[in-house]
C-alpha cells in the first residue's frame, strides 16, 4: 500500500482486511484513505468511531448490523453476502433498516454483479474476480487493468 500511494498519489488507497484496533492504526500510519473489515467487534467500531479514518465494517446479521449502527456506520460490507443469505437477506433487511446502505463481498462475481448493484440499498460491490492472487502473484497488472475497466463499463449505471 505504502508503494502505491507514493507512486500514485491521484489513487484512493483502502486497506484490508483490518481485524482490530492496531490494524486500523497501521492502515492510517500508511496512508490508507479507508479501511475495510470483514466483521464489526465492538472494540473495532469504537476504534472507528474515534479515529478519523472511514472504516466500512462488516456484518451479516441484523445485531451485528444494530451495533455498527449505534456507533454511527451507515454504510457496511455485507459479508459474506451469498452464504449469508444473499440479495434476500440484503432484502430483509432493508425493512427494518430503511436507510442503511451495504457493499456486498463474498460470493459477489462478474455474473451476478449487476443484479446485486439494482439493489436500492447497495452503493458498490466488491469481488476478488478482479484481482485474483494468482494474478497479483504473478504481476498480471495489464489483465487485472482489463478486467476492471470491462468491469465499469459492463457495470456503469444507465
Amino acid at each position: 500500500a505504502r508503494a502505491i500511494i507514493a507512486e500514485i498519489p491521484e489513487a484512493v488507497v483502502g486497506i484490508g482486511t483490518v481485524l482490530n484496533a492496531d490494524d486500523l492504526r497501521r492502515a492510517q500510519a500508511l496512508g490508507a484513505r479507508f479501511a475495510v473489515s470483514p466483521g464489526a467487534t465492538p472494540e473495532l467500531l469504537d476504534a472507528a468511531a474515534a479515529s478519523d479514518l472511514p472504516l466500512l465494517p462488516g456484518v451479516a446479521t441484523a445485531s451485528e448490523l444494530m451495533q455498527a449502527r449505534a456507533r454511527g456506520f451507515d454504510l457496511l460490507k455485507f459479508f459474506p453476502a451469498e452464504q449469508s443469505g444473499g440479495i434476500p437477506m440484503l432484502r430483509a433487511l432493508a425493512g427494518p433498516f430503511p436507510h442503511t446502505r451495504f457493499c456486498p463481498t463474498g460470493g459477489v462475481s462478474a455474473a451476478n454483479a449487476a443484479t446485486w448493484l439494482a439493489e436500492p440499498n447497495v452503493i458498490a460491490v466488491g469481488g476478488s474476480w478482479l484481482c485474483p492472487a494468482s494474478d497479483v502473484k504473478a504481476g498480471n497488472w495489464e489483465v487485472i487493468t482489463g478486467r476492471c475497466v470491462d468491469a465499469m463499463k459492463s457495470l456503469r449505471r444507465k
